[in-house]
């Protein structure tokens, strides 16, 4: 239990250490160097790989795509982009690994075979070093918050004005028109179809 816990604290503490130096500058190789181990026998045998040519360890072949170092002034670190692939007894072709390997962290990202291991131990033949910039975090504008403008409350009815102590009735709307003719006004004398008698004064 204690050699897995050691082995996972290994592999975390790998894995944080190739994080950390991820944009650091790099040295871009042409040849990769290999060490490989037939556990039968024992026997450790170390190879060189072009890129993008593959050998052959045993049933296993192997084809390297890149292989980067580091310069003198950054943190050690070498890794390789590779493919491993099983030879079958009728020619048949299985993939096996497809990934990165670190020289610092064989165990990382092993090779999985009973028979066969194999990992990177160096990059060797490149002179340029290529420069990675940091990455620039995008700063984006702060937008002014938002103030949400106070709506207007609903207008009441108009309340009936107070006159007098009473309550004043709204205006109909019915039309009356201002122009019409006046009222005939009455006969004199009294009512109509009787004239107005007048009684003669009485001589003295």
């Amino acid at each position: 239990m204690l050699l897995s816990a050691g082995k996972t604290l290994l592999g975390l503490l790998a894995v944080a250490a190739l994080s950390g130096p991820a944009l650091a500058d790099k040295i871009k190789n042409p040849v990769a160097i290999f060490a490989g181990l037939d556990k039968i026998t024992g026997r450790i045998i170390a190879f060189e790989v072009n890129i993008d040519e593959t050998v052959q360890f045993g049933s296993l072949q192997l084809t390297p795509r890149v292989c980067y170092s580091r310069p003198a002034y950054e943190n050690p670190q070498t890794d390789t982009f590779v493919e491993v692939d099983e030879v079958g007894l009728n020619n048949e072709y299985k993939r096996l690994f497809t990934g990165w390997m670190f020289s610092t962290s064989p165990g990382l990202n092993a090779i999985e075979h009973p028979v066969y291991d194999i990992w990177l131990t160096e990059c060797k033949g490149g002179t340029e070093i290529i420069k990675q910039e940091p990455e620039k975090e995008e700063i984006q504008p702060v937008q002014p918050p938002q103030v949400a403008r106070p709506q207007r409350p609903p207008q009441a009815p108009a309340r009936a004005q107070q006159t007098g102590g009473q309550q004043r009735q709204q205006p109909s709307q019915r039309f009356f028109p201002t122009n019409a003719p006046p009222a005939a006004a009455p006969p004199a004398g009294g009512a109509a179809g009787h004239p107005l008698q007048i009684t003669p004064p009485t001589p003295r």
